[in-house]
């Protein structure tokens, strides 16, 4: 693969239209950025959980806040890496390829975008309600393809879908990003079917429109059948930026909620720094523990140091195996491939997180609560669409947003259009609207 190539500023569905980046004030890559900004779904961002519950008294991370530091991160190393192209003659300054952070930064914008409410339990509970709910009763009414779609519902390909494809009374191209931003926030380039694991890139409906992207960046096909691609070099970046900032960020909630004690964070974030390889940063640190006395404070420090030693740490990795990436044989993520004291700090996080954090009551009440809601609202709206003669179906299907009301008669692209609609609610929409159907609450009279 060429950055050449690799880079493009080709807009989806808007594939004849030229521009003319030097008379403008934004490249396209930072429209993107703007675009993803300023659009609906990435608003409601702000009410889907990103671990915790939505904040009481004490505000801790949402999908949103989360999206926006991820962004932050990957424009830093997408700069990074961008630089010592440009140093090593692979990239020419102030080209296409030199815009690698802006492209990071808005793929990383969108690389939540697709999940849906009540956090990573969300995608269990749509993938319940087809595999052993009353879902099932639609299995023989598809391909084998479109099946595994609904039964192993991916936030990744979901997201893909909401930019790319062209829903009822929208245009051509869905938000007509550039491919290269699209390409980006694909982690698996593969099609459900796939053999060797749940997560998967884009679904039956999408595609043509992947391959339409894929074919115009030189991405390289790995198989035909199941349909599978290696990934876009950036994808590492982005899933980089994402893995930094998930469970350093969690540990930082945790200590604002009392689950994690403030010597428990700080030997945590301690721990990634190695006493004779990091003895100035240590010696850095430490002097401004002594000045800095607020304890919050002193964890968002020790946090925002960790992050800048995994940034540097990633840039490294990449650097050191872009020939692999280029070629598209390098294995697994970034992350996989940390050593030393690095590897073990983030392990004793992964441990800490998996045992305080994520088996925390709140955190598994509220998932708890996510497979019931969105289970029963899956059932309401299927079984209306399905069934759309009869007078309570017509009642509901009232209640769908243009967008994702469809004529089609193929129970795959029915059901599709329910579970994008479920898919894109926030946590108190679905919650509330769970309430009204169930007859808990109505409005006023």
């Amino acid at each position: 693969m060429k950055w050449t190539q690799l880079i493009s500023a080709t807009r989806l569905g808007q594939e004849g239209k030229t521009y003319s980046d030097h008379q403008e004030a934004r490249s396209q890559f930072q429209r993107d950025y703007d675009r993803l900004i300023f659009s609906s779904p990435f608003r409601r961002l702000q009410d889907k959980t990103q671990v915790f519950p939505l904040p009481g008294s004490v505000f801790v991370h949402n999908r949103l806040t989360h999206s926006l530091e991820v962004a932050s991160v990957g424009r830093s190393l997408g700069n990074m890496i961008a630089q010592r192209l440009i140093d090593n003659d692979e990239i020419e300054m102030h080209s296409p390829a030199s815009e690698m952070g802006s492209i990071i930064s808005a793929a990383c914008l969108a690389h939540d975008l697709g999940n849906p409410p009540f956090g990573h339990s969300g995608e269990d509970a749509i993938s319940e309600y087809f595999i052993s709910g009353e879902g099932t009763q639609y299995e023989n009414q598809m391909t084998d393809r479109e099946w595994m779609d609904l039964c192993h519902f991916e936030g990744n390909a979901n997201a893909f879908r909401l930019l790319s494809h062209q829903f009822s009374g929208r245009r051509s191209g869905g938000y007509a990003l550039t491919y290269s931003t699209l390409a980006s926030i694909v982690k698996y380039p593969f099609e459900s079917i796939h053999i060797g694991g749940k997560k998967y890139g884009f679904f039956q409906s999408e595609i043509e429109l992947y391959q339409k992207v894929a074919s115009h960046l030189g991405l390289i096909k790995l198989a035909d059948d199941p349909l599978r691609y290696c990934r876009h070099p950036l994808v590492y970046l982005v899933e980089a930026a994402d893995d930094i900032c998930y469970q350093i960020m969690d540990v930082e909630d945790a200590h604002k909620l009392g689950i994690l004690s403030t010597a428990e964070t700080k030997e945590l974030y301690l721990a990634f720094f190695d006493e004779k390889d990091d003895a100035s940063w240590i010696k850095s640190i430490m002097n401004n523990l002594d000045v800095v006395t607020d304890r919050n404070e002193q964890i968002s420090y020790l946090r925002a140091s960790v992050i800048g030693k995994l940034v540097n740490v990633c840039v490294d990795i990449f650097w050191t195996n872009r020939e692999k990436i280029m070629a598209g044989t390098f294995e697994k993520s970034l992350f996989h491939y940390l050593e030393g004291t690095v590897e073990e700090a983030m392990e004793q996080v992964k441990r800490v997180s998996f045992k305080k954090i994520y088996e925390a009551p709140t955190v598994v009440q509220i998932e708890v609560a996510g497979f019931k809601i969105l289970g029963t609202l899956l059932h309401e709206f299927a079984t209306a669409v399905m069934n759309p003669e009869r007078t309570y179906s017509k009642r509901m299907i009232s209640m769908i947003p243009e967008q994702f009301r469809t004529t089609d008669e193929s129970t795959y692209v029915r059901l599709r259009s329910v579970v994008d609609m479920v898919s894109g609610m926030t946590d108190l929409y679905a919650l509330d609207l769970y309430r009204k159907i169930k007859g808990i609450s109505v409005p006023s009279i």
